[in-house]
């Protein structure tokens, strides 16, 4: 090994994992390209942006209304959440040209390339740093950041709760912490700084984007200590005493997601249900097969009512959600939902089929015109992915951009 190579290893395995511990990433890979820099307006309609994936996908044929624009009837599925026709648009033949394929689900938020900055992180850089936490990751991982790098989700409610209110104990546990790392951060940036005359100019490149990183981990331990400082927000709301699994686990967070948007905790939140083989209850009724082995129906009329009862048990949960969002209000006293983005979906057009086609999306709230069923036909040459809804849902939070992977125009919603 060459002198370079040996004073490369002069950063020894503590402080590798030590800069683990607080949450720092490598540098940006040359793959993954350079952040572009996007105007942002904080006047813009909408504030808050809520992402809820769902691994498996819907049944179709249920969920699409048979007829489009703003008097289509509602289907089967959506019959749900009637009450709320007005407030979401309904959005069908959208995709985003991705390979198909079982692990697809995953794109959900990034596009047709798995480990591309996600929807909900590109929200984040610009509105989330104004909060305690600048994003939520719920239930199972979806998210990944400019780096790539996938973000673990906080898959127990009761975790989320205790990050929103917590005890005097645990402010000054959290503080020792926070003391704790900003002395590791000093050490690891004292030693990276030590290489930067003994390496490459491209690996010099690499050390700066490093010590970029670290910064970024030092504004966070800032803002974490400047909301230490104020009194934590006061709640009647009663956890219970066990942690759910399954669709009351989804209700749970749903709650949790009411709950950070009232106050204020954060503003971005993604949450995924997944697509694990465990049979879900349905109204305390354990189901016959697993919610896996449904999704693979071939054709089984049994399992696909059985796949439907898990759909309408997300409808059900969505109703509840959107329902808290229109009764709670805001700083300027509207309600939550006029000025919140949720957009529902999936990465995963036809989980029968593993087919990454056709992707249905829900988008309530933020602001816009809703109520009407808008469909696109995915065969003509000029047809709009699902990245153009993006686009639309970032300029409405009054983030500047043009493009979202592999999309580069706005797609209308209005009713």
């Amino acid at each position: 090994m060459n002198v370079k190579g040996y004073q490369i290893n002069r950063v020894n395995r503590r402080t590798i994992v030590k800069a683990a511990a607080l949450g720092i990433s490598l540098p940006v890979l040359e793959s993954f390209g350079a952040q572009k820099k996007t105007a942002f307006n904080k006047n813009a309609p909408a504030k808050r942006l809520v992402c809820v994936g769902y691994a498996l996908g819907f049944y179709n044929p249920q969920l699409y209304p048979k007829d489009t624009g703003k008097n289509y009837t509602l289907s089967p599925t959506l019959k749900h959440l009637k009450q709320h026709r007005n407030d979401f648009t309904i959005f069908s033949g959208l995709d985003h040209r991705a390979a198909h394929g079982h692990h697809n689900w995953h794109n959900f938020l990034c596009g047709p390339r798995i480990g591309s900055i996600t929807l909900d992180q590109i929200a984040a850089e610009k509105i989330g740093p104004s909060t305690k936490v600048p994003s939520f990751q719920l239930l199972n991982e979806m998210s990944f950041n400019r780096q790539g790098i996938k973000l673990p989700a906080l898959k127990k409610a009761s975790v989320v709760f205790n990050k929103m209110f917590m005890s005097k104990q645990d402010l000054k546990k959290m503080e020792h912490i926070i003391a704790s790392g900003r002395s590791n951060l000093d050490k690891i940036v004292e030693q990276t700084k030590s290489l930067q005359n003994d390496v490459s100019a491209k690996d010099k490149v690499k050390l700066d984007e490093y010590l970029m990183a670290l910064r970024e981990v030092e504004v966070r331990m800032q803002r974490e200590s400047k909301f230490l400082k104020n009194d934590p927000p006061n709640t009647d709301y009663q956890l219970p005493n066990y942690n759910p699994t399954g669709l009351e686990a989804q209700s749970l967070m749903y709650d949790m997601m009411a709950l950070s948007l009232e106050t204020d905790t954060s503003r971005v939140m993604a949450m995924m249900f997944g697509g694990g083989g465990e049979a879900l209850s349905i109204d305390g009724k354990p189901q016959t097969s697993g919610y896996h082995t449904l999704s693979h129906h071939r054709g089984s009329q049994v399992m696909i009512d059985e796949f439907i009862q898990v759909d309408i048990a997300h409808m059900k949960a969505l109703n509840l959600f959107l329902t808290q969002l229109k009764e709670k209000k805001d700083a300027e006293g509207r309600p939550l939902l006029d000025s919140t983005i949720v957009l529902v979906g999936t990465g995963m057009g036809d989980s029968n089929i593993h087919s990454n086609a056709d992707c249905p999306a829900i988008v309530a709230g933020g602001g816009f015109r809703h109520g009407s069923h808008i469909k696109t036909d995915a065969t003509k040459a000029n047809a709009h992915i699902l990245g153009d809804l993006y686009i639309t849902l970032l300029n409405q939070l009054g983030i500047e951009t043009e493009s979202f992977a592999n999309a580069n125009r706005r797609m209308e919603i209005k009713a």
